[in-house]
């Protein structure tokens, strides 16, 4: 029978193989902590983190002790082998960085196992390479995506209410004393990737579609009492990304 056709060497490699993929490590939850910065940290998806450890939401507290597959982290550092990498700089969005490469903000999040637009400075992204390969195998499918992103641009750019440039600040729902409900009614703690600005209605209707540099796109859902004229707050899952973000001048565009 073909099983007898497998020597004992390659039977040891594969228990080997089979060892080193179902290893995993653990961490422990720190005040302030997500399931999305968790993922973000170790390369690993919200969904195999909470596939793992049995989770059924998106909750976790301070001290849970999470387990963390590498059985992912190695898949994509195999696969990242021959993918061309570019690193992310100050003012950088996945908009313009897909504008840049010719790539749809889709893949590159999905590429990159990102659950959101938001990247940092200094943060690398696969743009091309073997990962790009696998989901755009014939060359036809890759104009196609242009075209689809050159028909959405126009048509973005024809509903456009306004363009301005704001401060920004960044809140988070999981805080001390925080609600994590918006004024609108949103849930930030149940729906940590949401996109959601806090804004001065006065300046930009709750309800608006929002583009903002470096964040991407979201929901004017929100007001605070600090936010007013010129000034955003935009909702970052984890607190200490929200904190290293800091307050900066970006670019908002309100869509119709």
């Amino acid at each position: 029978m073909k099983k007898t056709l497998f020597s004992i060497a390659a039977i040891l490699m594969i228990m080997a193989s089979t060892t080193i993929t179902a290893s995993a490590q653990e961490t422990v939850v720190d005040r302030g902590d997500t399931l999305w910065g968790i993922g973000q940290e170790y390369g690993v998806s919200v969904e195999n983190i909470k596939d793992i450890n049995g989770l059924s939401s998106d909750l976790i507290h301070p001290g849970q002790t999470i387990q963390i597959s590498e059985e992912e982290s190695n898949e994509s550092n195999e696969s990242t082998s021959s993918d061309e990498l570019y690193t992310v700089n100050s003012g950088d969005t996945l908009w313009g960085i897909g504008q840049d490469y010719s790539v749809k903000v889709d893949s590159l999040k999905s590429w990159n196992d990102l659950s959101s637009d938001l990247i940092h400075p200094g943060q690398e992204l696969v743009v091309e390479g073997a990962q790009a390969a696998s989901t755009s195998n014939e060359p036809e499918e890759k104009e196609e995506a242009k075209e689809e992103t050159s028909e959405s641009n126009e048509t973005s750019s024809d509903d456009v209410a306004k363009t301005m440039t704001m401060e920004a600040t960044a809140y988070t729902a999981f805080c001390e004393g925080c609600s994590g409900t918006t004024y609108t009614g949103i849930d930030l703690r149940a729906n940590p990737d949401r996109k959601v600005i806090a804004v001065d209605p006065d300046v930009i209707p709750l309800g608006s579609e929002v583009y903002v540099e470096g964040y991407g796109k979201a929901v004017a859902g929100d007001i605070g009492g600090a936010i007013q004229n010129d000034r955003i707050d935009v909702f970052i899952p984890n607190q200490d990304d929200a904190l290293e973000f800091g307050r900066k001048d970006v670019e908002v565009t309100v869509y119709e």
